[in-house]
């Protein structure tokens, strides 16, 4: 990637937008999860209403050479149901935590959605052929009489329209008593990882009645609890090493080569703390809200609220690159804290080649840093610049003194508009942004 905006970089333009325009926005509907598969031809969205939208790439038009496909509805399916856990008393919502793809094997597409307490893999198959000329049934299915059949036909398969099946091959229940906050596929591409607040499991995507238990950080005594995981990653070459984050602001990475429960972990990171900055809202917004390995899994980053952290996985000390997402805000943390804006949880992403990352912040900004020229650019997922092509202005918040003719001030920003969920496409320079009930997607400009 040569850059993320200005200069001779090259810029961001519109693409798409999905989703419904109105203005009262449906709970339901509030997009909660997006996913990339491994080749980047398909996207996956989940939402709070349980259901998982995936998006195909168009093929290529040979009348346009230069306009890459755009991303259409090709299945939308129910993955859960709200339920009752009777002998807690609590409702378990059917909201899409997350979303991870199988590497594709066959025709076949596999993915494994999970809300807080269940999680399933699903298969996604194409059928555009049906069986016609059956021997003990008419063509409208009613049976015929057996006394009137003299002779045997060959059933013949038809073409037929094109027909796009989700159906739930495994469920893994059962094994979570806290909230799921991460599923993360191994490089072995036979188990996987999830973890809640207290406790990471691993399993195998052909076992459901069994998991193991890899981390266990639950205190005897809960009054004695004094930090909960956040996130967990599979390292993506290595199908030994794991990390996960917690909200103290620290990474673990474990190595499962070393013990069966991996208590005690192989690497610790930390970056020690300024006391000169120090404040009641310190540990809060210390947290790690999300953790990511970098393709080439010599880097991971981790986000907490102001800022997002590069770590190299030989270095425990301290990060090798900081960013500052949204520095503005740590005036604003007494009234964030108010509106529990504090306690919201952004992803980051990293780009195809490692080379940039993104994340999302307020007011349906999102950030973008490019880690060789350290330029940083602030854009918008807006509608109001939604025309095919239209190119995407880089946006300014303004702190204080004279405001500029483009800036926004840090005191309109409205906070009910977030980004908390962001996908960059694998192998291009495509990225998905999820704004509340619609799914952004924007690609770099072609000449």
């Amino acid at each position: 990637m040569a850059g993320v905006g200005g200069g001779n970089d090259f810029q961001w333009c519109f693409s798409q937008v999905k989703g419904a325009i109105d203005e009262d926005v449906a709970e339901a509907d509030i997009i909660s999860t997006v996913e990339f598969n491994y080749s980047g031809e398909l996207l996956a969205t989940g939402d709070k209403g349980g259901r998982v939208v995936i998006f195909q790439r168009e093929q290529e038009s040979k009348n346009r050479p230069l306009s890459r496909g755009e991303y259409n509805v090709y299945s939308t399916f129910q993955s859960h149901e709200p339920e009752f856990d009777y002998l807690k008393s609590l409702e378990i919502e059917e909201k899409i935590n997350k979303i991870r793809w199988l590497p594709q094997q066959n025709a076949a597409h596999f993915l494994l959605s999970a809300n807080d307490k269940t999680i399933k893999l699903w298969k996604i198959s194409e059928r555009d052929k049906r069986a016609e000329g059956y021997n003990l049934k008419d063509e409208d299915g009613r049976l015929r009489d057996q006394f009137r059949i003299t002779t045997l036909r060959v059933p013949v398969l038809m073409p037929m329209d094109l027909m796009v099946e989700a159906s739930p091959r495994r469920i893994f229940a059962n094994a979570h008593t806290y909230h799921i906050n991460s599923i993360s596929v191994n490089s072995d591409y036979e188990t996987y990882l999830s973890a809640d607040d207290l406790r990471i499991n691993l399993w195998h995507l052909e076992i459901t009645d069994r998991s193991f238990n890899i981390v266990d950080i639950k205190p005897a005594n809960m009054e004695e609890l004094t930090e909960v995981i956040t996130a967990a990653e599979c390292h993506p070459h290595q199908c030994n090493v794991f990390v996960y984050s917690s909200s103290k602001g620290t990474i673990r990475l474990c190595d499962m080569r070393s013990a069966a429960l991996c208590d005690r972990h192989s690497k610790f990171f930390e970056e020690p703390e300024d006391p000169s900055s120090r404040s009641f809202f310190s540990e809060i917004i210390s947290s790690i809200s999300d953790v990511k390995f970098s393709h080439s899994g010599r880097y991971m980053m981790t986000r907490d609220y102001l800022s997002v952290k590069v770590w190299d996985l030989n270095m425990e000390n301290r990060p090798v690159e900081t960013y500052q997402v949204h520095e503005y805000l740590r005036s604003k943390l007494c009234s964030l804290y108010e509106n529990d804006c504090i306690f919201d949880k952004f992803e980051c992403c990293w780009s195809g080649s490692d080379s940039a990352i993104m994340t999302g912040s307020y007011n349906n900004f999102f950030r973008m840093f490019d880690r060789n020229t350290r330029r940083d650019i602030t854009l918008e997922a807006s509608r109001e610049n939604s025309k095919p092509r239209a190119m995407l202005k880089p946006r300014k918040v303004c702190t204080g003194g004279k405001r500029k003719k483009d800036e926004i001030s840090v005191d309109s920003l409205d906070f009910n508009k977030k980004i908390l969920h962001t996908a960059w496409h694998p192998k291009e320079n495509v990225i998905a942004v999820a704004a509340t009930n619609n799914l952004y997607i924007f690609q770099d400009k072609i000449n």
